[in-house]
């Protein structure tokens, strides 16, 4: 299969290329950056240097593909963020039609089945929304949970305070997901052929409290006590005012938090799990974190 995919070599794209090329497919990643393209093409994919928000790039791009991968890059100089979902959401639906492409995989998130209440998740909700106007393609929404990732922000905290504080914690559940995980589904999706629609996949790699999840990754720290505390909505967006973050966006994640807290955000995916978790674990992930933490 000639298969396009987003993200250039980050966290996701790049094992999710390295499985596709093993099994024989032809792989063009793209990416924004030039300096990328000899890294792409080391790994035995062919390289698309331009913007998402050129869609005449992605359409000529697209052009050919069997299958696409997208998902929307974070961009944090963007103040309104879910606007900027929608922006690139609309280009990729555009080279999507006018390329004539049949199958795609949309890198979406828990919650995005809400239309309000969710902060940045709603770029996610807005994208679904986008992409099932297109007609004759069959696209699947790989939702995947919070990315472990998300923990190396706390690191400073962790360091400074002793602490993890957010507008969500304690015995809040959180659905996990590694990044490789999220690979491995989206590489059975793109080569799976399915009937024009569209249908949702949840990815998760892992369910725990933040209770539960400050205690792994503070045992493997040196730090068992460790504690992940919850403290109001006004608490939180002040704290991360003061450290620099646009009064926009603290909002946004603010709201995302707070439907953590709530439930709301996990509320389809308690109705709609994987059949199968994902390999990486907390436990397996705290390994990461800590290589990370003693670096920083």
């Amino acid at each position: 299969m000639n298969i396009i995919l987003t993200g250039s070599l980050g966290n996701i794209s790049k094992p999710l290329a390295m499985e596709l090329i093993a099994k024989g497919h032809s792989i063009t990643i793209i990416s924004s950056k030039a300096d990328k393209q000899k890294d792409i093409e080391a790994l035995g994919a062919k390289s698309a240097i331009g913007s998402l928000e050129n869609a005449d790039f992605l359409i000529a791009t697209f052009k050919n593909a069997d299958a696409v991968y997208c998902m929307i890059p974070p961009n944090f100089a963007a103040l309104d963020q879910v606007a900027y979902y929608i922006r690139i959401g609309n280009n990729y639906a555009q080279a999507i039609e006018q390329s004539g492409v049949k199958r795609v995989v949309h890198l979406s998130s828990w919650g995005a089945h809400l239309e309000k209440g969710t902060g940045v998740i709603l770029g996610s909700h807005n994208v679904e929304v986008i992409l099932n106007k297109l007609s004759n393609v069959a696209i699947t929404h790989l939702r995947a949970g919070s990315i472990f990732y998300n923990l190396f922000s706390f690191i400073n905290a962790i360091k400074k305070a002793g602490f993890i504080s957010r507008n969500y914690g304690c015995d809040d559940k959180i659905v996990w997901a590694h990044p490789t995980d999220i690979a491995a589904a989206a590489a059975e999706e793109l080569q799976k052929k399915l009937i024009t629609g569209s249908n949702v996949r949840y990815v998760a790699s892992d369910e725990k409290t933040a209770s539960e999840t400050a205690k792994i990754i503070g045992n493997a720290i040196g730090k068992p006590d460790l504690q992940w505390l919850l403290i109001t909505d006004e608490q939180a967006k002040e704290g991360m005012i003061k450290n620099g973050i646009p009064a926009s966006i603290a909002a946004d994640l603010v709201d995302l938090n707070a439907s953590i807290h709530s439930g709301a955000m996990g509320e389809d995916y308690e109705l709609n799990k994987p059949g199968i978790m994902g390999k990486i674990k907390v436990e397996d992930f705290a390994k990461e974190f800590a290589a990370a933490y003693n670096q920083q």
